[in-house]
């Protein structure tokens, strides 16, 4: 069985995950999103939430997909549950010159561990989960940006504020 962890802070999860999410699940048999948790990066939103978030926006995909999270190296997370790649969206030249340095890493780390870039669709190429939250601070309709809960939940959390 093919197994990839598609790492994430998922701050939130958003349709152009969800696309990366979906395509590599035509690689693999099974597709751990993990949400990396890193206690120097400051996010908007708690575990808890961001959680609750990615388990509604991909619960459709049934069991080839699990949700986890570690406060570790992705790619030891990813060799302590069998898995052989990890799944890394690329949306332009920024994000290739950040997840090479991250791939030299974790090479560096354990080279058995395969990472995986998917280009993403043109579609979704402008989606970053920080332009997510300014667009839904500022009151901006962003449903088709992100899956349906993701949406209610920032529609509320705005809301709040």
């Amino acid at each position: 069985m093919k197994i990839a962890i598609y790492p994430g802070s998922f701050d939130p999860i958003t349709n152009g995950h969800i696309d990366i999410l979906e395509r590599s699940l035509s690689l693999f048999d099974e597709v751990i999103v993990v949400l990396a948790v890193n206690p120097h990066k400051k996010t908007t939103f708690t575990v808890d939430e961001r959680l609750a978030m990615i388990k509604g926006a991909v619960a459709r995909f049934g069991p080839r997909i699990k949700v986890d999270m570690t406060g570790g190296l992705s790619v030891r997370y990813a060799k302590e549950h069998g898995a052989s790649a990890l799944v890394r969206g690329l949306r332009a030249v920024p994000d290739f010159e950040y997840e090479s340095q991250i791939a030299a890493g974790n090479e560096y780390i354990d080279a058995s561990v395969e990472m995986v870039f998917l280009m993403s669709r043109q579609r979704v190429s402008f989606i970053s989960s920080s332009t997510i939250k300014e667009l839904a601070e500022q009151g901006v309709d962003i449903h088709g940006l992100v899956p349906p809960n993701v949406n209610e939940f920032l529609i509320n959390h705005y809301r709040k504020r």
